[in-house]
């Protein structure tokens, strides 16, 4: 852990990451998804799936593949997709409380949108803990793992990326990152996972964010 001690930069990817996969709020998502996909093309539910799978494995996210293919309103979507129920997220004060300890600066970056991340964080007990949040919008619809959604975030808030690392349960969305020098975190929590089974770009394999992040604290504290 001694070797985190140049970091400056703390960089968290949000869903399945600060909260487990097991709290089963990404599978509302997923069914929204498909639901608006359905209504969109009217097809049934196996034929939504294979285009919404197929989006999510071309372009990182189903949205940029419905914009590009349908002309889908990326407000539209979102706000459809994101009409979820966040209570299965339990509040987790102990990760704000590691969070509040970290030095330096604290990020958000993710494929969602800004009101649901902002909803996400309220339940978690994290609304005060990053100083911004990534977003789709922010990265112009070039999601995760595209490389300019990390050269979008890099620039917006002069993040020098070798002095900086990202927490992410999807190990494709870390090679990018560590292509640009970020030192890379990996949750292997049995969340959905995209095309590809390298994982030499990663530099730590975790269960949780919470017990690694109590574990570098008392590293770092300790220098």
């Amino acid at each position: 852990m001694g070797r985190l001690s140049h970091i400056d930069s703390w960089i968290f990817d949000l869903d399945n990451t600060l909260y487990p996969a097991s709290a089963s709020l990404f599978p509302q998502i997923d069914r929204n998804m498909g639901a608006y996909i359905q209504r969109l093309l009217n097809i049934d539910a196996e034929a939504a799936w294979v285009v919404q799978k197929g989006f999510f494995h071309s372009h990182g996210m189903t949205l940029p593949g419905l914009m590009a293919e349908h002309g889908v309103d990326p407000h539209d979507f979102l706000d459809k997709v994101h009409d979820v129920d966040v209570s299965v997220v339990a509040p987790h004060p102990e990760l704000a409380d590691l969070i509040a300890r970290l030095p330096g600066r604290k990020f958000i970056f993710t494929n969602a949108d800004a009101p649901y991340a902002t909803r996400v964080l309220a339940r978690l007990g994290l609304s005060d803990s990053f100083d911004a949040l990534h977003d789709i919008h922010a990265m112009g619809y070039m999601p995760k793992p595209q490389a300019p959604a990390y050269a979008h975030l890099c620039a917006a808030h002069g993040i020098d990326p070798t002095r900086a690392l990202f927490v992410e349960d999807m190990a494709r969305n870390l090679a990018p990152a560590k292509a640009i020098g970020m030192t890379t975190v990996w949750i292997d929590n049995g969340s959905e996972q995209g095309p590809g089974e390298a994982r030499d770009h990663i530099d730590y394999t975790i269960p949780d964010v919470a017990s690694w992040l109590a574990g570098a604290l008392r590293d770092l504290e300790a220098a």
